[in-house]
This record gives C-alpha cells, structure tokens and sequence, in this order.
C-alpha cells in the first residue's frame, strides 16, 4: 500500500556510534573478497573441475571487482599446481616448412638448447682436425693409391691394344681419343687418304674395334671412379662418425628418456655425415660475399633450438591475462625477415602468442576486445575444441599473397580460459553461439549490491583500509565511514544494501584524500567525503543544471503547486554517463465526447517509443474498467 514517505525515512544514517575504533587506520587490512560469495563458489567449482568445456565466464558489471577478483583467484589455485612443461620447435629435416614441437621437463629447454649449440661448436672442430690428421691423409693416400693404380693399369692395357693395331691413345679435354700413328707419329690427313682400298678398310676395322675398346675401357674407368668416391665417402664418414660419436652419444645418454630428442640427435647427426663439406675451412682464397656468408648461415641455423616456451622460472601454473587478444597474440606467429628484397622465415622464427605461455595454467581475456577480433575468437574455440595449438599464417588464410609460410606441428593445449564480460554479451553467446554454450559451462555471476549488515560492514571497511595503505591514502574518521556506507547505499539505490561495485566507492574515497592533504588535514573527514560527492557530481550535472534553469525562468512550463485538472507531473530518469537524475514532466488529458476511446498523441505523431506506448495502453486498461 502506497503512502508518503518522511524526511527522515528517504535516506538511512549510518550509526558510528556501534564503530569500536576511531579512523580506519586502527583496522587489519583485508585479504579477502567481499559480496561475492556466489562468484565464488562458482570460480571455485570451475577452477577445480578438470573436463573439457568448463571453462569460465566472469560476468557482471564494471566496478565489481570481477578482473582483480579472478586474478586473484588463478594466482592462488596456480600456486598448488605442478609448473607446466618447456616446449620447443626444431628442424624437420625431411620437410622443413613443417617443424617438429618438443615437449621438455621444465628447465630442460635451455639445457637442451646450450647442450646444441655446443655439440655444432664440438663438431664444427673436430672435423677438420680429423681430416687434417695423418692417419686420415694415409688412408686417403693408400685408397687414392690402389685407384690410381687401376687406371693406369687399364690405361697401359688400352695403350697396348692400340699399338699392336697402329693406333696411339691420347688425352684431351673431352676424354681419350684414338690417334693413328705411322712409324711412331701420328698420321696426317694425307698418310690416310694415300691408302690403298684394303688397307683403307683394314685401317677402318681396326679403328672401329679399338673405339669399341676404349668405350669398355672408359666404362671400367667410370666405375672405379664411382667405387673410388664411395670407398673416400665412407672413408670420410667413418673418420667424421669416429671423431663426432663421443660429443653425439654423450648427449643421446643425457636426454634418453625423451624419445623425441634421441630420435632429433640422430637426425642431425645423419645430417652432418651428408654434409661434410660445410664443417670445413673455407680456403683463404674462397669468396666472401655477403651471399655466401648468408648461405653459411643459414646452413648451421636448422641446427639451432627454438625456446617457445621456458618455464625454468615458473613456481606453479602459469596466469596470463591479455588485454588485446588478436590473433597473432593469442596463437603467436612465424616472423619473416628480408633478404636481399626477399622475405622468408624458418622455424627459427617461430614466436609464441598467450595460449603458448599459459599453457598448463590459466588464461584470462576480456570478452569485449576477443569479440572484436574474430578469427581470434573463432581459432580460440577451435584450439579449445581440438585440444590443441595452431599456428597459422593471417594472411595465407585470408587470402592475401603471402611469401613461403610454415606450418609447425600443433603442440598440445591443456588449459583453463576465464572470459570476463557483462551479462549481456553471455546471454547473447549463449543463445547465438551453439559453440560459446559447450565450452564456457561455468558462470560465475558477480553481484553489484550485498546485505548492509554489520559484518559486512566491518569487512567493507576493512577493505577500505586495504586500499589506503596500499595507495598511501589518508585513512577515515569514523563520520567518514558512515558517510561511505550511505553513499554505497544509494549507488544500488537500497537502504539494506551496499554497493559491491567497490572501485566507485574508492574512488570517492581517493578523491576525500586529496581534499583532506590539500587541507592539511590528518585524516578524512565526513566534510571531505561530502566534498568528494559534490564535486563528482558537479562535474557532471551541467545538463542538470540547464534543464533546473529552463524550468526555473519558466522557458519550460511546468506547475508544480496546486492542483489542475486533466494535468499531473511526471517524474523522468535521465542518464548522462556516470550521473542519473530526474526531471519533472508535465502529463496532461482532456476528455470530449465520441467513440475512439483513448488517444495517444505521441503515437500518432510517430514520436513516442515502446514504453510510452505501453505505458499508455495500460492506462486505456485501466479505464475501461471503471
């Protein structure tokens, strides 16, 4: 039942009499989160349940302490849990646009990385040193020795057929040819054509069989050539194998436990034994242009360790919160760098994005800044779904000409994704977006207002006094306090509550310490704490003022004393940023004769909106009862 209200009944004064301390100073800061206990419970419940798609959606309101409540959170859970593995990329020697992911012990990443990089250095030493030795250059020798001595045999057989048939070998730039001799010269053009028929032909035949010769004989050769740099490619390997096993084994030993890296070990040094030639000294007389020293390294580059990711320092589960969640923050990316006018990448390259870094623990994004990215979003459900990160190249999928990209190995995702948002954007995911509903099962709904009791109040305070040793602020009297928790009350508009949305409330208080300092005062007092609240508001109520003003010079015609027929006043809320006030609003009726019942004028100007509308129609309800 309505009824009209008193004075004193509009607003509820705080008692600071039931306060036992003096200013705020005397109070234990608070450690603790207040007015959130369903938050809680739910932050909790989706923290510790460990399936697929209970991920976490943070709503509520800005100001209610959702981001510093969550991170709060996460960096306690993290503590308990076991810090997450290293994770590196390395060459794919059988295709390199698609690097191989490692998976580390934590701090085994840069371990295995040094542990690299000096077994090339070992390599890149001994190698020479070895085919520098004596002993390899008398084996060198010995097997370039027997080769030699098989083709100067074939070659002293070959010369001796072609003597007994009047014909000489001699060597020329193309091969070995077949020279005819007469009396041990080499016959002219008209020593041939002085032959008579028969010896013409004889001379023919003999030709004819001594090439067949020769082709059989440079056969052979060939072969033994063939045999000879097998047998010297053994040679070299069995002597590089021999000097590089010791540096090669050491390091299989140290890492055998982990497959991956034995396997990676042995490709590489597979890979050294083809390539010999490169852990050689260049000649002093060898060019050294920037493209050869370019070749060279990038040469020993696939040789290297990409740290992707390096927990080494890591205590418990990693929490990263990113504030800009595009694409290339999220997933990483392979960089590209410019060569002589060309760009290209390599696997060294390869960066890592937020997924990357929490992966293991906890990642927090803003939904508003994720939704306005949306191939971040898209590929961030994917990656949820699959269990699993990919990296991949923006504008190679967007369709845009890109350069040679690579598609590293997709490394495995285990994670827990805390969107923190407002209400309304997780009502429309949830019904527009079959996907959001199956992988944010877990809601933790913050509220703006909790009960103003004393408990509550004490723990309020507490937390005021948190802030003001923190920031350095000055602390309250106790009038001050009570002046806080009225205006907590009448930011949710309820005398049993208090506001939840803790950071407006702060700022008043931050703003009643810089009154009070440039006062010379001690502490805040209740004057500051008015103070604060005036000028907040004056900042704002211009428009306020200017509509008072217009109704004030009766520029607008509103009666506001008596009584009129067919006329009342209306009260209308009007929101300008962080200030809502009210204006009155002159409603007026007549009433004719006729038969069209009620009419609404604004309607059928076309200029009143669904809620005059419905306001109107409730109204014509209402009458056609009486």
């Amino acid at each position: 039942m309505s009824r009209e209200l008193k004075p004193e009944e509009i607003r509820s004064l705080f008692d600071t009499s039931k306060l036992s301390y003096k200013t705020t100073a005397e109070l234990s800061p608070l450690d603790e989160i207040i007015g959130q206990a369903r938050a809680l419970k739910a932050l909790n419940f989706g923290l510790e349940i460990d399936k697929l798609g209970f991920n976490i959606y943070a709503a509520g309101q800005p100001g209610t302490g959702k981001t510093t409540t969550v991170k709060a959170y996460l960096e306690q859970s993290a503590l308990s849990k076991s810090p997450p593995h290293d994770w590196c990329y390395i060459h794919n020697f059988k295709n390199r646009s698609e690097p191989h992911a490692i998976e580390l012990p934590q701090g085994q990443a840069t371990i295995f990385k040094k542990d690299m990089g000096e077994l090339i250095e070992n390599v890149r030493k001994v190698l020479p040193e070895a085919f520098q030795s004596d002993d390899y250059a008398n084996r060198h020798q010995l097997a370039m020795k027997s080769v030699e001595g098989q083709r100067e045999g074939l070659i002293s057989e070959i010369n001796q057929i072609a003597a007994k048939k009047g014909f000489a070998i001699q060597r020329s730039q193309s091969g070995l040819l077949v020279v005819p001799t007469l009396e041990g010269r080499p016959m002219e053009q008209q020593d041939i054509a002085s032959l008579s028929p028969e010896d013409l032909r004889k001379f023919n035949k003999a030709q004819e069989e001594l090439e067949g010769d020769l082709r059989n004989t440079m056969r052979q050769l060939r072969e033994i050539d063939a045999k000879a740099k097998a047998a010297l490619e053994e040679l070299n390997r069995k002597v590089a194998s021999f000097a590089i096993d010791h540096h090669v084994t050491y390091l299989k030993q140290k890492f055998l436990e982990i497959p991956k890296v034995v396997e990676y070990i042995e490709l590489v040094q597979d890979d050294i034994l083809d390539n010999l030639d490169a852990f050689m000294p260049e000649s002093e007389d060898s060019p050294t242009s920037p493209e050869t020293l370019i070749a060279i390294e990038q040469f020993f580059r696939k040789y290297e360790v990409n740290i992707l990711v390096n927990n080494q320092e890591q205590t418990g589960a990693p929490v990263v919160i990113e504030l800009n969640p595009t694409y290339l923050n999220l997933f990483g990316q392979a960089e590209k760098e410019a060569k002589f006018g060309v760009l290209s990448t390599d696997f060294t390259m390869i960066r890592p994005g937020s997924l990357h870094k929490a992966n293991g623990g906890y990642l927090m994004i803003p939904i508003q800044e994720l939704l306005a990215a949306p191939p971040a979003y898209e590929s961030l459900k994917r990656a949820l779904k699959n269990g699993e990160i990919t990296i991949e190249d923006t504008a190679e999928s967007s369709g845009v000409i890109s350069t040679r990209s690579l598609k590293p190995e997709p490394i495995k995702l285990k994670i827990k994704v805390v969107l923190i948002g407002d209400s309304e954007i997780y009502e429309t995911l949830y019904t527009k977006d079959p996907d959001f509903k199956e992988l944010f099962k877990v809601k933790a709904h913050f509220d703006t207002a909790m009960d103003r009791n004393e408990e509550n109040i004490h723990k309020y305070v507490s937390a005021i006094t948190t802030v003001c040793n923190k920031e350095q602020l000055k602390h309250l009297t106790c009038k001050a306090i009570g002046k806080v928790v009225e205006y907590s009350s009448r930011l949710v508009e309820d005398q049993r509550k208090i506001s939840t949305k803790f950071a407006d409330v702060v700022d008043v208080v931050r703003e009643a310490s810089f009154y009070a300092e440039k006062d010379g005062a001690k502490h805040i007092t209740d004057a500051h704490i008015d103070k604060a609240v005036e000028e907040k508001i004056y900042r704002s109520n211009l428009i306020q003022e200017k509509i008072q003003e217009m109704i004030s010079r009766r520029i607008t015609l509103i009666d506001v004393k008596g009584e009129k027929i067919g006329q009342v006043n209306g009260l209308a809320v009007i929101s300008y940023g962080d200030l809502a006030f009210g204006i009155p609003s002159r409603i007026t009726a007549s009433v004719g004769i006729g038969r069209q019942g009620l009419v609404d004028i604004e309607r059928e100007a076309s200029l009143g909106g669904s809620t005059h509308t419905k306001g109107v129609m409730i109204i014509s309800g209402f009458l056609s009862q009486l």
